[in-house]
């Protein structure tokens, strides 16, 4: 008789399981993390607005000047605004992180190689007309006024003086907006005129802004004008600065020391004064109703002031 062949149970051999293979492949098919696409778009187009406005304004500044307009220099400007505004949000302030929630999860290192980029298409712009140096004068306040600058014991941090970052803003942007300008001017005295305007200008400009943002500078523990000095305080400050300085210009004007720019004088006034009585109201959550209505006098109106000269003719 055959003999019986007992086969083990550990001498069976199964298919194998194809999970993991399975795991393998649909991991190809995953898609790439975007959750943090929009704020890093965002983030990039949040200071487009303002590098725009501080092209223009060295336009701006050529007129005043009655020196030949150079269009590179303008976008060489415009490119250095925003490459310093955007680094001093893609830095993620701690006030920043309260009132400017839409920006968190963007994509640092993104928005800081764009930035980057920027700065040196602007730099190298800036250096073609022999104007390297004022490149790096906004980078380098820019950094103090985000960073701060720590030797040993002693701590520079520019956010935390009471009015000291709106006069570094007045002061770098005007020096940077007057010296691209003024820089192969004959005499020295309009170009001091016309730093002196868009100095204190922006200096107003910076303080109204420190209204949104008093919620986080007080938990942040920067001694902004409004925090330190009180909303109606500081809007009697800045109306007197900013009647000084138009005064100032207009006088200019009618002496003939600067070009006769009557839309440039005009304009500027109106919308300072709106500024100052309108967006100086302290509130705790700005509609986008009213931030659209803030941006468009701030920051647009350098841009109304070229489209309204060009239309009118003055």
């Amino acid at each position: 008789m055959a003999e019986k062949t007992v086969i083990s149970t550990n001498q069976l051999s199964y298919p194998k399981n194809n999970n993991n293979n399975n795991n393998n492949k649909s991991s190809f098919l995953e898609l790439p993390d975007i959750s943090g696409l929009w704020p890093t778009l965002h983030l990039l187009n949040s200071s487009t607005l303002v590098s725009v406005s501080g092209a223009l304004r060295i336009y701006l500044a050529f007129l005043l000047l009655q020196m030949q307009f150079n269009i590179l220099s303008c976008i060489a400007g415009g490119l250095v605004v925003y490459a310093v505004y955007t680094l001093d949000r893609a830095l993620d302030s701690e006030e920043d992180a309260v009132n400017r929630s839409e920006l968190k999860g963007a994509r640092t290192k993104i928005v800081l190689f764009v930035c980057l980029l920027a700065f040196l298409v602007g730099a190298y712009l800036l250096f073609l007309d022999g104007l390297l140096l004022l490149a790096f004068l906004p980078l380098i306040t820019g950094y103090l006024y985000s960073k701060g600058l720590k030797v040993g014991k002693f701590h520079l941090k520019l956010k935390g003086g009471l009015g000291v970052k709106n006069l570094v803003v007045g002061t770098t942007w005007g020096a940077f907006i007057a010296g691209i300008a003024g820089w192969y001017a004959e005499s020295i005295f309009p170009v001091i005129a016309v730093f002196l305007f868009f100095g204190i200008k922006l200096f107003v400009n910076s303080s109204v802004y420190d209204f949104k943002d008093i919620k986080g500078d007080a938990l942040a523990g920067i001694k902004t004008l409004p925090v330190s000095l009180g909303p109606q305080r500081t809007r009697d400050l800045l109306l007197s600065m900013h009647l000084f300085s138009h005064s100032l210009l207009g006088l200019l004007i009618l002496s003939g020391t600067i070009a006769h720019e009557p839309m440039i004088l005009v304009y500027s006034f109106i919308a300072g004064m709106v500024c100052i009585y309108r967006f100086t109201v302290p509130t705790e959550n700005e509609s986008k109703s009213r931030m659209h209505k803030r941006l468009f006098v701030v920051d647009g109106e350098s841009s109304m002031i070229v489209g309204l000269r060009a239309f009118t003719g003055m």
